[in-house]
């Protein structure tokens, strides 16, 4: 050995034989932690440029929009049933039909919100409120999941000799940010999330969940709460089944457990107590489900199995870009998770993260399921930036720079067609598609876009500069670049996307067809949402052509798919047609209007 490294050399070992001496203990940990940081790696990240991403991120699609088809309509229609006092509240019904969406809890979120909200506040607006409030609550919750995992002692960073690592709070804190950067950046998230339906109730009560099982230790009385609310909401929007596994699993990692807190070696009787108390929150939740009627499976069968393409395309652009970093973070962890006992960090993870993931292989509707495993899948990734080489952040940052950046100026380039018919083809493209959409222009809507895409270069500026070391900054563009996409879709392609999405234009044209003095319609062959749209618009009663009754209605609206059908047939001599609406973005799809021009057939 070269006589210049000899004295390093000494003093490297010198200080790991004192820190030895000065614990014990240390000496009995399995495996040292892979993530090797330094204190001017987790500086903190400033507070309102978070703030204001989230705030970009949540209110966009959430303000301003009419609700589209499908789910999103057929959620907001019984809720409108419930707050006018239609149906009942354990059991609600539109025109007689259950939900096809299991659960209760959002459809009483959204029906209290319609009833106390300010007669000012739109219908619409008033029902998302909840959910508004389910989004940001799942955000902070996977944030400060984050945070309690990382300051688990198997989660930390590796001491050096002489000093210098990472403080175990700042530790936490950059950890926690780049958890919820890499929860922004999940492209599935985008919609789904602003949906008004019993999947954003479902986010937010597996966020509740997580951050239970995280902040445990530490914060009992918090986690006892989000404990309370999170099972049986979770159990009451839909998913008691997940809702079970997932308390059954939390109870496990707590039996289990060999480490509890800040101490590596405890083995406590608060960890059996948290067992017990897991436990017995699924066991309430699901006796809750039972009684009232709400368990219910949607496993497929042979005849909607799913194929196996269409699972790997919806894994890989789902989750995209947490799953690349949840790999590495099993690769390069994979020694803590052979003993989860001591690594709850990974063990609570893996368990919310794989119990949304069996879900997506085994039930319906796919895409739904995987939405509840973000907030895990997103933590994974976070564990694995402190561990990440240099080529490979570059490399990321380089992929969603352009990507984002072609994304944004697409967009940009149609509006401006739109709006000014230069260059042409953009406009006529949405012309055939789309050809009685009328172009808008909004100034605020505008404002906030040209908002948005300057923070945005701002924001590229700062990240290719020299010297920013922190841990999360190679998920800052990702998340950064999905809230540009999505605000920029919600803000300048707005209208446009009305259009193509709502049902309020073909509701229109075929209310349009009734006289002003109808409050009755027959309905045949339509779905609820449809349903619901005609009730909300129309603000008139609806009956299904087979309901007892039904025949004081001398006006129907029925799908032409299904009033064309053989078995229609024997109807058609009763109603007569009066006008056809044709739905904008599609010119096979016909809602019929027809009047009663003789007495219904008795005949069965």
């Amino acid at each position: 050995m070269p006589a210049g490294h000899c004295p390093r050399f000494s003093g490297a070992v010198l200080g790991v034989f004192l820190r030895g001496l000065r614990s014990r203990k240390s000496f009995r940990v399995n495996q040292p932690t892979p993530a090797i940081v330094a204190q001017s790696a987790v500086r903190r990240l400033p507070r309102w440029p978070l703030l204001l991403l989230c705030l970009a991120y949540i209110v966009p699609g959430y303000v301003g929009r009419e609700p589209w088809r499908m789910a999103d309509m057929e959620a907001f229609g019984y809720m409108r049933e419930l707050a006018l006092g239609n149906t009942a509240w354990l059991a609600p019904r539109m025109a007689g039909l259950p939900p096809e969406s299991e659960g209760l809890l959002p459809y009483w979120l959204g029906a209290l919100s319609l009833q106390s909200a300010p007669s000012w506040i739109p219908a619409e607006l008033a029902a998302r409120l909840p959910f508004i409030a389910m989004l940001a609550l799942t955000l902070m919750a996977t944030w400060w999941g984050v945070y309690y995992l990382a300051r688990s002692p198997g989660a930390r960073p590796v001491a050096f000799a002489f000093g210098g690592e990472a403080q175990p709070t700042d530790y936490a804190r950059a950890m926690a940010d780049g958890g919820l950067l890499a929860l922004v950046a999940c492209l599935g998230l985008a919609q789904l999330s602003h949906e008004t339906t019993n999947y954003v109730t479902q986010l937010g009560c597996t966020a509740l969940l997580f951050f239970a099982a995280a902040a445990m230790p530490y914060r009992q009385r918090t986690a006892a709460l989000a404990l309370l609310l999170g099972l049986p909401g979770l159990a009451l929007s839909g998913a008691p089944s997940v809702a079970a596994m997932l308390g059954l699993g939390a109870a496990a990692i707590a039996f289990f457990s060999r480490t509890w807190g800040d101490d590596p070696f405890a083995q406590p009787r608060a960890a059996r107590a948290w067992s017990a108390g897991w436990l017995a929150a699924t066991l309430l939740a699901a006796l809750l489900t039972w009684w009232l009627d709400q368990w219910a499976w949607r496993l497929v069968d042979g005849s909607t199995a799913k194929e196996w393409r269409s699972l790997a395309q919806l894994l890989l652009w789902f989750s995209w870009p947490a799953w690349p970093l949840t790999l590495w973070t099993l690769w390069v962890w994979r020694r803590q998770i052979a003993v989860p006992q001591r690594n709850p960090h990974l063990a609570i993870s893996l368990w919310f993260a794989a119990i949304p993931v069996g879900a997506t292989l085994t039930t319906l509707p796919a895409d739904r399921a995987l939405l509840l495993g973000l907030p895990a899948i997103a933590t994974l990734a976070a564990f694995a930036l402190p561990t990440l080489r240099r080529s490979i952040g570059a490399l990321i940052d380089w992929f969603t720079l352009l990507f984002f950046s072609v994304s944004a100026i697409a967009i940009w380039v149609i509006w401006l067609s739109l709006q000014t018919g230069i260059p042409a083809k953009p406009a006529a493209n949405i012309a055939r598609l789309a050809p009685q959409f009328v172009p808008q222009f909004s100034a605020p809507a505008f404002a906030v876009a040209v908002a948005a895409t300057v923070g945005w270069c701002v924001l590229v500026a700062w990240r290719t500069s020299r010297n920013r070391s922190a841990i999360w900054k190679s998920l800052v563009l990702p998340a950064s670049g999905t809230t540009l996409a999505w605000l920029l879709l919600m803000t300048l392609w707005l209208p446009l996307l009305d259009h193509a999405r709502s049902f309020e234009g073909q509701t229109r044209l075929a209310l349009a067809a009734l006289p002003a003095d109808v409050r009755c319609v027959q309905t045949y062959g339509l779905p609820r949402a449809q349903i619901a749209a005609l009730r909300h618009y129309g603000n008139i009663d609806t009956q299904r052509l087979s309901m007892a009754g039904a025949a004081r209605c001398d006006w129907m609206i029925a799908s032409q798919d299904t009033w064309l059908d053989p078995h229609s047939v024997r109807l058609h001599p009763q109603w007569q047609q009066v006008a056809r609406a044709v739905r904008p973005t599609d010119r096979k799809d016909f809602l019929l209007v027809l009047r009663r021009t003789a007495a219904p057939d008795s005949r069965p």
